[in-house]
């Protein structure tokens, strides 16, 4: 019914195109009696048949009634309405006016009425002030001069009415667009809609070689396919990644989240009384609760130089547990990675220097905050060589962060139960005007790499900082629930920039 009824209009702008040689959507709309955008419509339909008709966009000035001029429109003008609210024979004070009407109306209304003489202020015999009728009968020019505007009709009205109202604030100039059809070169009143498409069904019947066919548009575009990305933290990851790389460094696999107290602790000399392995710091597994496999051997080592009297230690002196070292964790540090990767190392027949990076997510059991996540990203790198010392250390370190942009550093003394010497890095911050800790380093210690079965002059420097700290500096965000978690607004994912540090 509604495709019938869209066919007729269109056959009825046709016609009249025919009898004037062209015609206005307003005045097409006019003549109809309908919608101007239901007109629009089918003229933008007929546009479509190459070269029925010629459209022309045209823009016009009109005059628009804002929500105010709507309502007066509808209920009458401010004056009117306050005269309306006047006693005719006992007048009404403007306190009483304030309280039928509103205080705005009530002084607005009182303004225009008094100047166009349909009230007056007079005091009673008592001394008070009321508002009299001065007039009878009162005609409402205003109401009828937006009534006309909403039909349209503003061409009838002096331009000094319309500025008078638009001063009011009950018009508003706008812009109208309409479109002037003309007759195109191969205009006809008879519709006939091209096919799109040439389907089988045609070819077999042959019924293709009476149909006009559309035009095939070789430079049309198609759609724009939707895409994923990047997180901000996967966009910074990368840059630190392809640093890494620069460097001459080899990712360890870090697919493992949940690790063995063994490779977690144990293994980097950290003792098993120690605050960290605690329930408040570290997420227990209850299921499976201890790991399938640990190296007796090497497990007997880290023994030994954990209760003390080997590899010239005095170790922690306590007894160590082996089963408290195969419970199961959440990781809380990459640094059980690189643990593995050394025991693996040690265990070639000739041992080669290697340098070996990680970035990916560690687990602790925090308190949250603006800061602080139960879950993270550590980016961890290390250096395994024959005699190196502080010295190497301090020098990787200044070329590490000179390509992250920071040339700035100083070097603090600190403890860490698997690195001695220890140290915690510091950047100058240029727009916080203040030093801030941007990573910890050390050497680690001989009773971590001793059991392994590494050779004694074999020394591995380490280092690692956080991804988050860095992405929410660089992309100026102050809460880390903005930047990760289940609070993060993917718009904000869509729209921030590529990371490019000043390497």
């Amino acid at each position: 019914m509604e495709e019938a009824a869209q066919e007729s209009l269109h056959q009825k702008i046709l016609r009249v195109v025919a009898e004037r040689g062209s015609a206005s959507s307003a005045v097409l709309a006019k003549d109809f009696g309908c919608d101007h955008q239901t007109v629009v419509g089918a003229i933008k339909s007929l546009q479509s048949l190459k070269d029925v008709v010629d459209v022309e966009k045209r823009q016009a000035e009109v005059w628009l009634l804002t929500s105010e001029g709507k309502d007066v429109a509808q209920n009458g003008s401010h004056e009117a309405t306050v005269y309306g609210a006047v006693n005719p024979d006992e007048g009404t004070s403007q306190a009483e006016l304030e309280e039928i009407l509103s205080k705005t109306i009530a002084e607005l209304g009182m303004r225009q009425a008094i100047a166009k003489k349909w009230l007056e202020v007079r005091k009673t015999a008592a001394g008070e002030k009321r508002v009299f009728r001065k007039v009878t009968e009162i005609k409402d020019d205003v109401k009828t001069l937006l009534q006309k505007i909403e039909e349209q009709k503003w061409q009838d009205i002096e331009k000094g009415q319309l500025k008078d109202l638009q001063r009011r604030k009950l018009l508003s100039k706008g812009v109208s667009n309409t479109f002037l059809v003309s007759k195109g070169s191969a205009f006809t009143t008879q519709i006939e809609k091209p096919e799109a498409e040439l389907t089988a069904e045609m070819i077999a019947s042959g019924s293709w070689k009476g149909k006009t066919f559309k035009p095939y548009n070789f430079s049309a575009k198609g759609l724009y396919p939707k895409s994923g990305h990047l997180h901000p933290l996967m966009k910074v990851r990368s840059e630190f990644r392809q640093i890494f790389l620069e460097m001459g460094f080899t990712e360890m696999p870090t697919n493992n989240f949940v690790e063995s107290s063994f490779w977690n602790f144990d293994a980097l000399f950290q003792p098993q009384q120690h605050p960290a392995r605690d329930a408040h710091d570290t997420f227990f597994m209850k299921d499976p609760k201890y790991a399938a496999e640990i190296p007796d051997e090497y497990a007997e080592k880290v023994k030994l130089v954990h209760e003390g009297d080997c590899y010239g230690s005095t170790g922690y002196q306590y007894d160590w547990k082996f089963e408290e070292a195969k419970k199961n964790i959440l990781r809380t540090h990459t640094t059980a990675v690189s643990a593995r990767m050394l025991y693996k190392l040690s265990q070639q027949e000739t041992f080669s220097p290697v340098k070996y990076f990680s970035v990916d997510r560690v687990f602790r059991n925090e308190a949250l905050d603006a800061t602080h996540l139960a879950e993270f990203h550590q980016i961890e790198g290390f250096i395994a060589d024959y005699d190196l010392t502080l010295a190497n250390l301090i020098g990787i370190l200044y070329e590490f962060f000179k390509k992250l942009g920071m040339t700035n550093l100083k070097f603090k003394p600190t403890y860490n139960p698997y690195t001695e010497p220890s140290m915690e890095v510091f950047s100058y911050h240029d727009e916080m005007k203040k030093w801030i800790e941007v990573g910890n380093s050390g050497v680690f210690r001989p009773e971590m790499l001793l059991p392994m079965g590494l050779p004694e002059n074999v020394s591995v420097i380490a280092w690692g900082l956080s991804l988050e700290r860095p992405t929410m500096i660089k992309y100026g965000i102050s809460n880390i629930r903005d930047l990760f978690g289940h609070k993060v607004d993917l718009q904000m994912v869509h729209d921030n920039p590529l990371c490019r540090l000043d390497k």
